[in-house]
């Protein structure tokens, strides 16, 4: 169940506001939005530590360095954008200031921060300076530094070795920012024990982290209900964007996103990252268009990706229901099906043969369901994986970490971000998805051994319509799933939800100023 409040507080939430962080040690927007422990954050450091002395034997008086994120400037200007800190220094600190560093003995757990030091003047724009025992008492650590004594600090301890991040990110392409101090080329470095095992810790959840994105999961989903209520045509995408974000943030305390929002409608549907700087959510929005959202808040770092497909009118057309039906279908097996044990290549092939299934029997394709998947026919229609980890990055870190299954090859599956075999405590998201891409379509037609699975003039039909995604994120649990997204999803219940049939969850109630 969601908890509103830590159990070594007994403030209540509504009057936390300004009080929750020197007192109770964790994170909190204030109001009725959810408080984040520093337990969570100690009790990762916890697990690192004991995985670090189990798997990787590492010496004894070695420290783990992290260093967070820094502010960044908008080109060459004095404005920056909205500080986000940095993931790896996020799960093992939960600290939401710039420009600090983070230690941790291995052997004892004991947890260091060093924050940047601000001169006396510095309170003209930035309010009271925190002082280091008001850090200490907001971050629940066992020593808090400046940045400027990191070295003088360490050299005390004499440590063996510092363990550093060095690695590069599956999914992007894009290495880590390895941690650095002026004064580091003093010490004993390594830049290989540290990334594997602390990734692999992120891609195993602990109960306090599923708390949280309990949270973001059930304010990301209101949201897109709150969108589905109030929609309507002759308005452009991003005012649907603007809905969500509001909502996610009023509400819910969500200062951030975890993704540029996707809010494509009609032909826009097809376009797999829609919303991007030059295609920036701006159609109109038309009677009869499908509308593929795919949207999810941040909170505290944790992040939500849910996708929702409708009608722009709230009553689906024939053609519209039975791609979407075909979609969900393919979903709803994977939610069946899912479990620790099995393996993700596996889902994704089951998520694509329900698909063929059902384009067929629609009479869009014709011919054996198996030498369709064998002529890389699901990735015609669903060019993009099942699905991806979740956590602090939407697309979270583990994907393919020494020792896993590689990457695939072949159409579809090579775009998998995981092939690895589900675990309890692993979140991954379930987005099968429909998709009338023209090149991919007409690719296909030229090819022999793919168009003569094709109805061409039944395609020609579904050429505008876009595409249907159905995203859940969801936690493998011990014998199945745990679907964290709470979203209308059959045609019928979206279309009562759109006609104003179901109410809605209220908002929650104004904080008073008294304390």
């Amino acid at each position: 169940m969601l908890q509103q409040h830590s159990e070594n507080c007994s403030q209540p939430l509504l009057s936390r506001s300004k009080a929750y962080s020197t007192s109770c040690g964790g994170f909190s927007m204030g109001g009725n939005t959810f408080f984040v422990p520093s337990a969570l954050f100690a009790e990762n450091r916890n697990r690192l530590c004991q995985h670090l002395k189990e798997e990787s034997k590492v010496a004894k008086n070695s420290f783990i360095l992290l260093q967070g994120g820094d502010g960044l400037p908008i080109y060459n200007t004095d404005v920056e954008y909205n500080f986000r800190q940095e993931p790896f220094f996020q799960w093992a600190f939960g600290v939401k200031e710039p420009g600090c560093y983070g230690v941790v003995d291995v052997h004892t757990a004991k947890s260091l921060l060093f924050v940047p030091y601000m001169p006396e003047e510095y309170a003209i724009w930035m309010g009271k300076l925190p002082t280091l025992d008001t850090f200490k008492g907001m971050y629940h650590v066992d020593e808090v530094h400046y940045v400027k004594d990191i070295a003088t600090v360490l050299k005390k301890r004499n440590p063996s070795v510092l363990l550093t991040l060095y690695g590069v990110n599956t999914d992007s392409g894009l290495p880590f920012v390895e941690a650095a101090f002026d004064g580091i080329s003093g010490f004993n470095v390594n830049n290989e024990i540290l990334y594997p095992v602390m990734a692999e810790c992120r891609v195993i959840k602990s109960e306090l982290e599923l708390e949280v994105l309990r949270y973001v999961n059930k304010i990301s989903s209101d949201a897109h209900i709150q969108v589905m209520r109030t929609l309507k045509h002759s308005m452009r995408e991003y005012q649907a964007e603007a809905i969500f974000q509001n909502y996610c943030y009023m509400v819910g305390g969500c200062r951030f996103f975890a993704y540029t929002c996707i809010c494509g409608s009609g032909q826009n549907g097809a376009i797999l990252h829609y919303g991007h700087a030059a295609a920036p959510n701006d159609k109109l929005m038309c009677d009869g268009d499908m509308c593929l959202f795919d949207m999810g808040a941040n909170y505290c770092g944790y992040a939500a990706d849910i996708t929702c497909s409708f009608p722009v009118n709230g009553k689906f057309t024939e053609d519209q229901a039975t791609i979407y039906n075909a979609v969900l279908k393919s979903n709803q097996a994977v939610m069946k099906a899912a479990k620790p044990g099995v393996s993700w290549v596996d889902m994704h092939k089951l998520a694509n043969r329900i698909l063929l299934t059902e384009l067929r029997n629609a009479g869009l394709l014709k011919g054996d369901v198996d030498e369709m998947l064998k002529a890389g026919m699901g990735a015609v229609f669903q060019p993009h994986g099942l699905g991806h980890f979740m956590g602090l990055d939407v697309h979270d870190v583990g994907g393919y970490l020494p020792g896993n299954p590689p990457r695939p090859t072949g159409p579809g599956v090579s775009k998998l971000r995981t092939a690895r075999t589900l675990e309890k405590g692993m979140v991954i998201t379930v987005e099968p998805g429909c998709y009338f891409i023209d090149v991919l379509l007409d690719k296909a037609l030229a090819d022999p051994e793919q168009a003569k699975f094709m109805v061409p003039e039944v395609i020609e039909r579904f050429r505008n319509f876009g595409g249907v995604r159905i995203e859940d994120d969801v936690i493998i649990t011990k014998d199945g799933v745990e679907n964290m997204t709470k979203v209308p999803r059959t045609v019928e219940e979206i279309e009562k939800v759109m006609a104003g049939k179901v109410a809605m969850t209220p908002a929650a109630p104004l904080e008073s100023c008294k304390v």
